[in-house]
């Protein structure tokens, strides 16, 4: 009965230890969530911050938005005039006589004259 009693109680010791174990692996991975948690509440302070500098001027953002909308019909209509009177007429395609070159003229290596090597 001792050998029996002697593993109840050391299998008591295991599974406390390993719930020990597991609680310490939980708590760190809390830790880092505050954390990050922390970090994300000071984010979101600056953005509040900034919004209400910006809250104000939101109606006249939009008072301009407004202005620049009721623009819009007028110059599409005005661009729709100059796009029906300006048609493409493309010319005929012809070939090229000789092949295109620079302006400046054929470009000459200095690598060859660094070797030695001269071309005949």
């Amino acid at each position: 009965m001792t050998a029996l009693v002697v593993l109840t109680v050391l299998e008591i010791v295991v599974l406390i230890a390993g719930l020990a174990v597991y609680l310490f692996w939980v708590g760190s991975l809390l830790n880092r969530i505050a954390a990050n948690l922390e970090e994300c509440a000071g984010i979101v302070r600056s953005i509040v911050a900034h919004a209400e500098l910006i809250g104000p001027n939101v109606e006249h953002i939009n008072r301009t938005g407004g202005v620049v909308a009721g623009a819009l019909p007028l110059l599409y209509g005005m661009a729709e005039e100059i796009v029906t009177g300006a048609t493409w007429n493309p010319e005929e395609h012809t070939e090229p006589r000789e092949p295109a070159r620079p302006a400046s003229g054929t470009r000459r290596s200095r690598m060859h004259d660094a070797v030695g090597y001269a071309p005949r």
